[in-house]
């Protein structure tokens, strides 16, 4: 469980120092929820992690294209550009999710042998591998 000792006040300081404002969003999260909620937000969203930013967000794009979640998708979206990636990455990225997901459908709703499917897998991978 995570513990603090920041006020409310101390935890939007910080956003107004990372973010130029408080966001509106986070007005609504309860004040011993607060502090957690924005270092989790700073450190998935904002901070450098393995996943460099721009990928993270093209991935974000795609995910709540799918989702259908218009908040998500915009911030993604205007993330992904702060963050370097162009209106093509962004565009390639959805389209890439459209394909992604309608494999799935397709695997799924043919009830496609997953063992033999996985077979097969190690198999096109051990091929492509032995090509370097």
């Amino acid at each position: 469980m995570t513990t603090t000792t920041l006020t409310r006040a101390e935890v939007e300081a910080d956003m107004r120092e990372t973010l130029g404002l408080v966001p509106s969003f986070f007005s609504r999260i309860p004040d011993e929820l607060l502090a957690p909620e924005w270092e989790l937000f700073k450190r998935l969203e904002l901070d450098q992690t393995l996943i460099p930013n721009k990928y993270k967000e093209l991935i974000g794009v795609a995910l709540h294209a799918e989702t259908k979640c218009s908040y998500c998708t915009l911030f993604h979206t205007e993330a992904a550009k702060l963050f370097g990636a162009t209106d093509e990455e962004i565009q390639e990225a959805v389209h890439y999710a459209k394909s992604s997901l309608g494999w799935s459908a397709y695997l799924n709703g043919m009830r496609e042998d997953y063992d033999g499917f996985a077979a097969e897998l190690t198999r096109i991978g051990e091929y492509l591998a032995s090509r370097g």
